[in-house]
């Protein structure tokens, strides 16, 4: 069966794209442990109809080398790359390095849409809510209301240029609480991923950082470096010291995402009080109220 057209073309370091290229990745793992050779194995995804796969063939046909080629189509598949050139260097079977790198994409993956669904309840709120205002001057159309003539009077002006400059700032306060509550757009633990893949080739640790930032993975995050000595001074496998790390820091991360969503739908109750219910005041009940006022004669 071929795949959709476009399912897996995009490999953006966040959003679908990690999962995209984590269902490649275990592919391409299948088809090496099988004993296809790398670059046969890329044909064979992209005569599956993998997107991805037939951009680095035509990448390799024009001379490329494969991992330049991998790297070529952006995002988290320039982590796959890091780990291709890593593996390759060290002889580090690639089978599982590809496999291994392709759970920790999904792994983040996953955390991502756990924060995204968290996020989701809250952030629809504060859409719906921002159009409480314009609501209210509708209803106010409904029930007969000159709320047109208004604008001729000087306080109705004040009145509307007042609620929609609210509007403007409780829609710019919400977005921003918004944003901050998305998760990073970057994918945890990778660079720990790849420094565990090095240093499963069987060499130092020193090399392995090394060929890790030759391979463009530059140097190591604090948390790994203190991993790395960790395991120097304890005498225990940094390879799963590193993997361990790893999997905590992505679980961290799925935590503080969560914190964050629930901290969200409280946030978003400042705007509400501070700048929409007093546009709901200004757009909608104080054109009622002058257009009453307006349109009764006062008797002595």
């Amino acid at each position: 069966m071929r795949a959709a057209p476009g399912r897996r073309g995009r490999a953006d370091a966040g959003g679908e794209g990690a999962a995209a290229v984590a269902e490649t990745l275990h592919r391409l793992a299948v088809l090496l442990q099988a004993g296809v050779a790398p670059g046969r194995a890329w044909r064979h995804l992209a005569d599956s109809g993998d997107v991805d796969a037939r951009r680095v063939c035509d990448a390799a046909d024009r001379g490329a080398a494969l991992a330049d080629a991998v790297a070529g189509l952006g995002g988290a598949w320039r982590q796959a790359a890091i780990a291709w050139r890593v593996a390759l260097t060290v002889g580090a079977p690639l089978a599982q390095s590809l496999r291994g790198l392709a759970d920790a994409l999904r792994e983040a993956q996953e955390s991502r849409d756990d924060v995204a669904v968290a996020l989701a309840e809250p952030a629809a709120t504060a859409r719906l809510i921002a159009w409480l205002p314009l609501v209210a001057v509708a209803l106010a159309l409904l029930l007969g209301f000159d709320v047109v003539a208004t604008v001729t009077n000087p306080i109705g002006i004040a009145c509307l240029v007042a609620g929609v400059a609210l509007m403007v700032g409780a829609h710019r306060w919400s977005a921003r609480l918004v944003a901050r509550a998305q998760p990073d757009p970057s994918i945890a633990g990778l660079d720990a991923e790849v420094v565990a893949i090095a240093l499963s080739g069987g060499v130092s640790i020193e090399r392995a950082l090394q060929v890790v930032e030759e391979a463009g993975g530059g140097a190591p995050t604090p948390g790994t470096a203190d991993v790395l000595v960790l395991s120097q001074s304890a005498g225990a496998p940094a390879v799963e010291l590193l993997r361990a790390a790893a999997a905590s820091e992505r679980h961290r991360i799925r935590t503080d995402g969560r914190l964050r969503a629930a901290r969200l739908g409280s946030r978003l109750l400042l705007p509400l009080g501070v700048c929409t219910l007093p546009a709901f005041l200004l757009l909608g009940v104080a054109p009622m109220l002058l257009s009453v006022l307006t349109a009764t004669p006062l008797t002595l």
